[in-house]
């Protein structure tokens, strides 16, 4: 048998070892459904506490449940930081951050350095995987050349591709089974042991000609994200300077059933994903002479978010007599989004030091990130949160509905907040007391 042979029949038999580096918030439902369909998994992080709270039985993600990763467990899953296991895998998925660096470049140090520990413990009939979100040719130029270094062929010897991560955390109508997936191989033998690998989890599994397209599909998807999230918060400014409220505009489109797709305004993006991928593409496309006009001027829009917020906070609150600096502001939710502990580009957090800038005693609630210890870029912001009770939001100058968490009380906001200034349209506006921002 061939090697392609030999792994496609340990996969069919489940008796393929999936090694997933990156336990984060793609590589753990990853590791949970190979799990759940009885393969084995080897899951490798740098993060040693991580690693040892996974082997406890323990979950670092909110919305992923000890009990799967206790299951798991016992099951078989391990995890760890000894990349010389990695050899022990048939399969080896990357999962792992795709930052900018502060130049907004894009920061591919952690694909790098996961290939590179890998490198010496790859073996014939391997498949890797890239999942992380990154340019068109990061597979082929960064990938390839390495692994053949080693005297490997791909596509003869190891199984090579590119699968898009489509991750939604908190998002319970769809899960990592049901959401398609997308996978690009460097050869057709390659592809074909990418649709078998994941056909083994997931219910539909869409091939591309190539990794290169599989890559722009994941920067496709997050780019016209971006795009349409920067048009109706350039919307939300113009309606709100002609005393429109844009949540029952975009509500009364949504009434349309062909031809619009309804995005809702809010503080400014957040997330691993959409404020960070179309400069990925955009970086890539300088160095085919193409101006990505369009979709910078999206992100320039929705980077100017959290200041537009700030100043309707300061309206507000001139409204009220009070100036910003002195004024007691309290920020609902440091999460990106509802009801997910993620705070990762985070505008709340942008919020917050804008805030702090113009002299405002700043605090946040927030029921899911009891603690943040802000990013490099800002590294004063240390802070825990504080409890969203009567005694606390009367205390309050100004109360910010940032990220509407299912888990506010919203009542009981409306009825013991002097002052909100709502990002999310969680409120019907009033002139007196609840401004939309």
């Amino acid at each position: 048998m061939t090697s392609k042979e030999k792994l496609l029949d340990r996969v069919t038999k489940r008796s393929a070892v999936i090694g997933i580096i990156g336990l984060g918030y793609v590589g753990l439902p990853l590791m949970l459904r190979f799990v759940e369909q009885g393969f084995r998994v080897l899951g490798f992080d740098v993060d040693a506490e991580r690693v040892a709270l996974l082997n406890r039985g323990k979950s670092p993600i909110r919305h992923i449940g000890a009990a799967g990763i206790a299951a798991a467990a016992k099951r078989g899953f391990a995890a760890t930081a000894d990349f010389a296991r990695a050899k022990e895998a048939d399969v080896l998925i990357v999962c792992v951050p795709t930052p900018l660096n502060q130049h907004r470049e894009p920061d591919l140090s952690h694909v790098r350095a996961s290939i590179r520990a890998l490198l010496p413990h790859l073996r014939e009939g391997q498949a890797v995987s890239l999942e992380s979100t990154t340019y068109p040719g990061t597979t082929e130029e960064e990938f390839l050349p390495l692994i053949e270094s080693r005297g490997l062929k791909v596509g003869r010897d190891v199984f090579l591709m590119f699968s898009p991560e489509r991750e939604d955390p908190g998002n319970e109508k769809y899960s990592t089974r049901t959401i398609p997936k997308v996978v690009g191989g460097t050869t057709p033998d390659c592809l074909a042991v990418g649709k078998a690998i994941y056909g083994a989890i997931i219910d539909i599994v869409v091939p591309v000609s190539s990794t290169r397209t599989a890559e722009l599909v994941k920067l496709l998807e997050n780019i016209h994200r971006a795009i349409n999230i920067g048009l109706v918060n350039e919307m939300k400014i113009i309606a709100d300077r002609m005393g429109i409220d844009i949540f029952e505009v975009v509500r009364a489109a949504a009434t349309k059933p062909f031809g619009f797709v309804p995005y809702y305004p809010g503080p400014g993006l957040g997330g691993h994903c959409i404020p960070i991928d179309p400069f990925y593409l955009t970086w890539k496309a300088h160095q085919y002479g193409v101006h990505t006009r369009f979709i910078e001027l999206a992100g320039e829009i929705n980077r100017a978010m959290p200041a537009w917020v700030l100043q309707r906070i300061g309206d507000a609150l001139n409204q009220a007599g009070k100036p910003l600096k002195g004024s007691r502001v309290l920020i609902l939710g440091i999460a990106y989004k509802k009801n997910i502990d993620d705070i990762r580009e985070s505008p709340s957090i942008e919020l917050i030091r804008l805030l702090r800038e113009k002299g405002s005693i700043v605090a946040y609630s927030d029921p899911y990130v009891p603690s943040v210890q802000a990013p490099h870029q800002y590294p004063a912001l240390s802070m825990r949160s504080t409890a969203c009770d009567a005694k606390t939001l009367a205390a309050q100058d100004c109360v910010v509905v940032a990220t509407d968490h299912d888990a506010f009380d919203y009542e009981l906001i409306r009825a013991r907040a002097s002052l909100i200034v709502d990002t999310r349209g969680r409120y019907d506006p009033s002139p007196d007391r609840i401004v939309r921002a």
